[in-house]
């Protein structure tokens, strides 16, 4: 075939037909009435389209439109063989079976959906008629319960109101037809969704306040204007729509209040009810009251007003202002008027427990003994302690003498330690018994061999007595020529110390520091009196013990030298020492090495403290800071009034004052002269003063000047000093003036005792004398109501007083001693009656008068006793 047949020949493109060039309408239209789930009903325009499927014919080779398949009701019987049209093989628009097939299955997952979805919607419907059931019963009920809450209160309105209200009359829309027919249906609500009630609900509460605000003001609302477009028999727009009340209250009846309204209303009663109960019943509380309180602060710890507490106050007589102090009497009788309870505190209330409890006998173990080396100077107490601790001390000490306490702990071959405390002399010592830190329990006494008894020997003889700690006598420098440790005990005789090997009870050992003869023997006799005192502590507690030094050290702040006596004491701890507190930042031992921990009888350097505590002063853990400035601060005031008191007053007048409140019995006396003689005659005639109830006690006697150590010893033991033909040293007077020591200045002796003597004439107990006042004779008896019988009396010699002691004489037996409860004169209460006159007697808790009975009228007097 040639090209010109295989192509086919193009024409121009023209109308087929002649006439108007137009399309043909290939869309059906028309409108669907869409419904939506809460109610709302639209109408909605559709159009559907056609689909048109052409194929090519073979004959003609014009395209012909093929109609669509019908659908198939029946089979139909096999009709005629039509004739065979020879179709194009080229592809055209007809679905294939893959495409049927995908068709199919998405119809078949959307009908599924659909059935999803409606039954979905029918268990949404029948929860919301369950739910809608529920409310109803709800409503229902409350409106029972309203109605007979309305009927009890109109009842108790109507006897107290003149004027009663008029009850209102409303009638309730009537629902649409279709909308109660819905309700009235079980398990169907048409056209009322969540959001239609919850709307419902908040234009009821509208109406509600709309409602109420009219009552209140006496107003009817203002009619609704027409709506403009709409006549007046025409149906309102919404009135289609169901509400709560419409739905809940078919049968036309009067509408009711909602429940969150009804529920806001009971929650209100509730209130005003609890309210009301509060008032009622008042709190009654416990008041912590200190020894002054302000009216103010009284007020606000019994939470009351204080203008009632200023009127409590003036109905006792108390004139006083919000701001003005009143004591703790006062205010326990205003908190007991209110009707509160009262503790009672003090300031010192802030020490209490801080000792800690007792410990049990189970928790205490044994601990190192604590030791203090005395003596006179250059007999070798710290030679001594060095060769126990084998360490080089004195090297280290200015001119090999000690200037600074001392606290090691000595480590035996046995594993058993023991704590010394090396001391300047005993100034220290007597330092720390002053403030009440007795930590020493065993006293070592260093005599040299060759010297024998010094005077400052004698003195830490006298301190160590005071302490009442035992006494053991280290004998030292036995390897020198001279030595004789027989005169040495000889010399102790005097003092009133015996030696074992005088057949006393006190330990000797003879020793030598240099050649270090017979430590292990001191050790021993130490040891042992350690075991006669039993000494034991508990390390499981909070730690307590005593300041043995405290110093200002550039670079480490203050450093405190701290012997722990019971608990451990740790790093971080909070102590309170003296009127100063601080943490422990750091603890050193006696050779500088830094430890965590110190137990009990361990002698320790601490850093931390915020300021420079006194030797002696007890050291106590506490729990917390605040605790701690709380303390701090009360001993602070507490120095600063005792300090304000004493100013001005010597000590004898401090001791007449502990005299008559019987704290003492005794005159403590420390006597210096200027011969030997002088100090002999005067302690042999205070000795003589003495009796069995009260005595003078002499601390130390010796011949020299009053030095510091004088000072020291009377402030520790409370005493004073007599100075004969002495006087003391600069140092002395300075110390004297800032502790309060009194010394007396003598030339004549008698004069000396008249003063110990009239001293130890005040601490005897003074004799009670009976003083006569008079007599008064019964003549009649009368019953006084509220004061039982009264006797009237004539006085018949000397007087009666109203508060002395009266006796009853019956036939000169006396049958009643007591106090008088009333004296008058005619009607008034006197203090007196006289020879002469008449009076009215009564007794305190007796009545078994007569007449013809005497009353004796006497009183008591203290007459002071003298030493003979």
């Amino acid at each position: 075939m040639s090209s010109d047949t295989d192509t086919p020949t193009r024409k121009p493109l023209k109308l087929s037909s002649s006439g108007t060039l137009e399309l043909k309408k290939t869309v059906d239209g028309g409108q669907v009435r869409q419904s939506f789930p809460h109610g709302r009903t639209k109408t909605v325009a559709v159009e559907v389209k056609k689909k048109r499927t052409y194929a090519t014919g073979a004959a003609a080779g014009k395209p012909a439109e093929v109609a669509p398949e019908p659908e198939v009701k029946a089979p139909v019987a096999a009709a005629p063989a039509a004739p065979v049209v020879e179709v194009d093989t080229r592809p055209h628009h007809t679905l294939t079976e893959q495409e049927r097939q995908n068709r199919l299955k998405v119809l078949e997952q959307a009908k599924k959906d659909e059935d999803v979805r409606k039954v979905s919607e029918a268990e949404e419907a029948r929860k919301v008629s369950e739910r809608t059931d529920r409310e109803r019963a709800e409503l229902d009920r409350r409106k029972r319960e309203e109605e007979d809450r309305k009927a009890t209160e109109d009842s108790a309105r109507k006897a107290r109101e003149t004027v009663v209200e008029a009850p209102k009359a409303k009638a309730a829309a009537a629902p649409e037809p279709d909308a109660a027919a819905a309700v009235a249906v079980p398990g169907a609500v048409p056209h009322v969704g969540r959001m239609h009630l919850a709307k419902a609900v908040a234009k009821q509460g509208e109406e509600e306040n709309e409602e109420a605000r009219r009552r209140t003001t006496g107003h009817r609302a203002p009619a609704a204007k027409p709506v403009a477009g709409r006549g007046k028999d025409e149906p309102r727009r919404r009135a289609g729509k169901l509400s709560v009340t419409q739905a809940l209250d078919a049968d036309g009846g009067e509408r009711q209040r909602s429940l969150a309204a009804f529920r806001r209303r009971t929650e209100k009663e509730k209130r005003a009810l609890m309210m009301a109960n509060q008032q009622q019943q008042k709190v009654l509380r416990e008041v912590v009251l200190p020894e002054a309180i302000t009216v103010q602060e009284l007020a606000n710890r019994m939470a009351e007003r204080g203008a009632d507490v200023i009127k409590a106050l003036m109905k006792m007589g108390v004139m006083a202002t919000i701001n003005q102090t009143i004591d703790a009497d006062t205010a326990e009788l205003v908190i007991s008027e209110f009707g509160h309870k009262v503790r009672r505190v003090s300031a010192a209330d802030v020490e209490l427990g801080l000792d800690g409890d007792v410990d049990a006998s189970e928790t205490l173990v044994p601990r190192p003994p604590v030791v203090t080396i005395m003596g006179h100077v250059d007999h070798g107490k710290t030679s001594l302690l060095d060769a126990l601790r084998q360490t080089d001390v004195a090297a280290h000490e200015a001119g090999g003498i000690t200037q600074h306490i001392g606290a090691y702990q000595v480590t035996l071959p046995t594993g058993k330690k023991i704590t010394f405390i090396d001391t300047p002399g005993h100034a220290a010592f007597t330092e720390m018994r002053a403030r009440g830190a007795n930590v020493t329990d065993i006293v070592v006494l260093v005599v040299a061999a060759d010297d024998g008894i010094m005077p400052q020997t004698i003195e830490a003889i006298h301190h160590a007595k005071a302490a009442k700690v035992p006494i053991i006598v280290a004998i030292n420098k036995m390897d020198k020529p001279g030595a004789d440790a027989t005169r040495v005990r000889r010399e102790l005789l005097n003092h009133e110390l015996v030696t074992e090997d005088m057949g006393g009870d006190v330990l000797s050992v003879e020793v030598s520091a240099k050649s270090k003869m017979n430590l292990d023997k001191l050790e021993e006799t130490l040891l042992l009196q350690a075991e006669i005192l039993d000494l034991k502590s508990n390390p499981d507690r909070q730690a307590m013990g005593a300041v043995v030094e405290a110093k200002v050290e550039r670079g480490r702040g203050t450093v405190a030298t701290l012997l722990v006596q019971k608990g451990t004491l740790k790093v971080g701890d909070i102590f309170v020492a003296g009127a100063e507190w601080g943490r422990v930042r750091a603890l050193q031992d006696d050779r500088g090495r830094t430890i965590e921990t110190a137990g009990p009888a361990t002698p320790v350097e601490v850093l931390g403290l915020q300021g420079t505590p006194l030797a002696g002063d007890v050291f106590v853990v506490v729990d917390t800071e605040a605790r701690a400035r709380e303390i701090t601060e009360f001993r602070l005031h507490r120095q600063r009034e005792q300090l304000a008191l004493t100013a001005g007053r010597s000590t004898l007048e401090k001791m007449f004052s502990r005299i008559q409140a019987g704290e003492a019995k005794e005159v403590p006396v420390v006597i210096k002269a200027d011969v030997q003689g002088s100090v002999e005659a005067i302690s042999g005639s205070l000795r003589q003063l003495g009796t069995e109830e009260v005595k003078a006690r002499i601390l130390h006697a010796a011949v020299g000047g009053i030095n510091e150590s004088d000072i020291t010893l009377a402030r520790a033991s409370g005493g004073m000093i007599i100075g004969f033909n002495v006087r003391a040293n600069p140092q002395a007077r300075e110390m004297a003036r800032r502790d309060h020591v009194d010394i007396r200045y003598y030339s004549i002796i008698y004069n000396v005792v008249d003063d110990i003597k009239a001293a130890m004439s005040g601490m005897l107990a003074p004799t009670l004398r009976e003083k006569f006042l008079g007599n008064a004779e019964i003549r009649e008896v009368f019953n006084v109501t509220k004061t039982g019988k009264v006797a009237g009396c004539m006085v018949t010699e000397g007087m009666v007083k109203r508060g002395g002691k009266v006796r009853l004489l019956r036939d000169n037996v006396v049958i009643h001693e007591g106090t008088l409860k009333t004296l008058r004169r005619f009607k008034d209460e006197v203090r007196e009656v006289k020879e002469g006159f008449e009076c009215g007697m009564a007794f305190e808790n007796y009545d078994n008068i007569n007449k013809g009975d005497i009353i004796e009228c006497f009183e008591m007097e203290e007459v002071a006793r003298e030493l003979a």
